[in-house]
């Protein structure tokens, strides 16, 4: 996410931090090095214009703060103007005074619409919402069936109807009813995907609208899609009027046009953006989060967040307990290896740690990595409850049987024991020196 703008600012704002003062050419020069960045992300050129302008008019009248470099000051203005560029707004889901409410999700075909509205349902239930799925998307094959397989993977149920008639504002107005009798407090229609250029399919969307009365309308766009994405959501908010935006596919965008130029040039505020393939991969947008990725500063509190949702705190408590006694085993390995895929890929959790983008660029590419945790997996899940307490005593043919059931070789075996081997010699350490006090790792008087 981001990677070529966030490299190219890096590499702006680390030749300015060797400079122990900074001269007008620094500043123009600066400038135009990220006007050029913008540029290159797909940034709109007017845009990237008034962006390094607004920049270099607050750089030139800079006040130099005692202690703080000239350089740290120039990235703090840099960060200010990004986030003001993501747009300040309402972030937040609208609700209503009646319930349910009711999110109406509207999209180019293509654009990741009804995968987007699992993904919502989703986040919702992580919040203890019940929400509930309309299948509105008449006119594209298998679109319900879809939806369908979606929601019950979410664990959400979806309303639809098989109709010739393709009256879609009706399959809308009876799903309600029906989410309303059951008490659901959150709706999720998932319109047809259309051209903001097909006059019928528009027309029924306003019909929609002005029937049902939302409390957001949604439109879903594909980050990866740039400056295209911005014209798309231009288009939609002259015809239909929206409330908001969702970015879909941003984990696939390394320029960020879209999201750096979609609030200021459409006036809708961004609201949520995906971030993988996965049912819980869409976040919440956060300007300041969202400027501290692009500058390459990573998002640790969006990161502690996501680890707070998705591991288990009596299952972490266990563990160190485990840890402290040198009681890991490979069944400890396998539970932590399923909660970081939890988390999401390791592109999406690298790109929140700060100096993501020089750690990235030294490791294994993000596909190669989840792969290998994949494989891991795969070895683990083959091995028996028992093999997996006694890694030790995994003869010959049990590594044959293992390396077959997983897909693997007896060499990908051998080097998964030996590091596991390593891991627990160290945590034998850990636990030695927690009862002895940091003298167990050559530290006196401690």
């Amino acid at each position: 996410m981001f990677d070529n703008i966030a490299g190219k600012l890096s590499a702006v704002f680390e030749r300015l931090g060797k400079k122990g003062r900074i001269t007008e050419a620094d500043i123009e020069e600066t400038m135009r090095d990220i006007r050029l960045a913008l540029l290159e992300a797909d940034v709109n050129f007017k845009v990237a214009r008034e962006f390094t302008a607004e920049i270099r008019t607050k750089a030139l009248g800079l006040d130099l703060l005692k202690g703080i470099s000239p350089g740290q000051q120039i990235i703090k203005l840099v960060n200010d103007e990004i986030v003001n560029l993501l747009g300040s707004g309402n972030h937040e889901l609208l609700t209503t005074s009646s319930t349910p409410n009711i999110i109406m999700l509207i999209g180019l075909q293509g654009s990741g619409k009804t995968t987007t509205a699992a993904k919502l349902a989703s986040f919702l239930k992580s919040k203890k919402e019940n929400p509930f799925l309309i299948a509105a998307d008449l006119r594209r094959a298998a679109a319900i069936d879809q939806l369908q397989l979606l929601g019950s993977q979410v664990d959400v149920p979806v309303y639809s109807e098989k109709s010739e008639t393709f009256n879609t504002l009706q399959v809308c107005k009876n799903g309600i009813t029906l989410a309303k009798k059951l008490g659901h407090p959150w709706v999720i229609l998932d319109t047809g995907g259309r051209l903001q250029t097909d006059a019928e399919l528009m027309a029924e969307l306003q019909s929609i609208k002005t029937e049902l009365k939302p409390s957001d309308t949604l439109l879903v766009v594909d980050a990866m899609t740039g400056q295209d994405a911005i014209n798309t959501a231009s288009a939609f908010n002259e015809q239909i009027g929206l409330t908001g935006l969702i970015l879909s596919k941003l984990d696939g965008d390394a320029r960020g046009g879209a999201a750096l130029t979609a609030n200021h040039i459409t006036g809708v505020p961004i609201k949520f953006v995906g971030t993988g393939e996965k049912t819980h991969e869409l976040e919440v947008f956060h300007p300041e989060r969202m400027a501290s990725r692009i500058l390459g500063m990573g998002d640790v509190v969006s990161l502690v967040e996501k680890a707070q949702e998705q591991i288990n705190s009596q299952e972490a408590a266990e563990l160190e307990r485990k840890i402290r006694k040198a009681q890991f085993d490979l069944n400890d390995f396998l539970t932590q290896l399923e909660q970081v895929q939890k988390m999401g890929s390791i592109s999406s959790i690298l790109d929140m740690l700060p100096g993501a983008g020089r750690m990235k660029s030294q490791l294994p590419s993000a596909d190669v990595s989840d792969q290998r945790l994949r494989r891991t997996k795969a070895m683990l899940s083959s091995m028996t409850m028992w093999e997996r307490q006694h890694p030790d005593r995994i003869n010959g043919s049990r590594r044959r049987r293992i390396a077959n059931g997983s897909g693997m070789t007896p060499a990908d075996l051998n080097q998964l024991l030996n590091q596991f081997r390593q891991m627990q010699k160290m945590m034998k350490q850990f636990a030695s020196s927690s009862k002895r006090g940091l003298s167990g790792f050559g530290i006196k008087g401690f």
